[in-house]
C-alpha cells in the first residue's frame, strides 16, 4: 500500500530582539541572519523533495519556503499559523507573570484564553482540524511527497497528538529550519489517526558523514 510523506519544518529565524516573547500571530519577517542561516543549511545539507508544499501566511514561514522550495510556488493556509496570544503577544513570561489567568495557561489549562486570544483547546483544534484536511487531500490526490512550513507550536503540538512515537509538545522542540519527516500508511491513518515520524531534517548529505 502507497504510504504518504510529510515534512514538518519549522520557519527560519527571526529578528533576536523577540526573543522570550511570545510571538504568535504578530507577523515579524525573518531577519538577516536567520536568512543566511537557512541557507547555509540548505547548501551543506538536504531537505526532502516535496510535490506541493504547504505554508502558514506569516512573512517568516513563506520567506522560508522561497528559501529552501524556490521553485515551488507555495499554498498558504491561515490555520497553519501560530497560537494567537492576544494581549499576551510581544510579551515575556516574566511581564505576564503577575496575571492569574497565564500562571493558569502555564501550569496546562487547555481552557485559559488571552485576551482577545485563543486558548490551547482552540488552537488544537484548529490546527489538527486542519492537518487532518491536508492528508485525506494528498490521499485523495495520491500526492505522496508534501512539506509544510510552519511555527515551533504548530508543530509541536500537531506531533504531539499524531506523532509515533508518542512524546509530550515540548520532546518534539526543534531549532529554526528544522523539523521531522512523518510517514503516513492509509490504512494505519484511516484506524488510528497516527503518523510514524521516521527522521529529523534536514538530513546530512551521504558523501558528508
Amino acid at each position: 500500500m502507497q504510504s504518504y510523506y510529510i515534512h514538518l519544518i519549522r520557519h527560519g529565524a527571526i529578528s533576536p530582539t523577540l526573543k522570550g516573547r511570545y510571538i504568535g500571530t504578530t507577523d515579524v519577517p525573518l531577519s538577516e541572519e536567520g536568512k543566511v542561516a537557512l541557507k547555509k543549511l540548505d547548501a551543506s545539507m538536504d531537505y526532502p523533495y516535496a510535490k506541493v508544499v504547504f505554508t502558514s501566511p506569516l512573512k517568516r514561514c513563506t520567506q522560508t519556503a522561497t528559501l529552501l522550495y524556490p521553485h515551488i510556488t507555495p499554498l498558504t493556509i491561515d490555520q497553519l499559523m501560530e497560537c494567537n496570544f492576544g494581549e499576551w503577544e510581544n510579551h515575556t513570561a516574566d511581564e505576564l507573570r503577575s496575571d492569574p489567568n497565564f500562571a493558569k495557561w502555564l501550569a496546562g489549562d487547555s481552557e485559559v484564553k488571552p485576551p482577545r486570544g485563543e486558548s490551547t483547546a482552540d488552537f488544537t483544534r484548529r490546527i489538527c482540524v486542519m492537518f487532518e484536511s491536508i492528508v485525506n487531500g494528498l490521499m485523495q490526490t495520491g500526492t505522496t511527497d508534501a512539506a509544510i512550513i510552519t511555527h515551533g507550536g504548530v508543530m509541536n503540538m500537531l506531533l504531539a497528538v499524531y506523532g509515533l512515537p508518542q512524546a509530550k509538545p515540548f520532546d518534539w522542540a526543534c531549532d529554526s529550519g528544522c523539523g521531522y519527516s512523518l510517514r503516513i500508511t492509509p490504512s494505519l491513518w484511516m484506524r488510528d489517526k497516527v503518523a510514524e515520524v521516521y527522521q529529523r531534517i534536514p538530513l546530512i548529505r551521504e558523501n558528508d558523514e
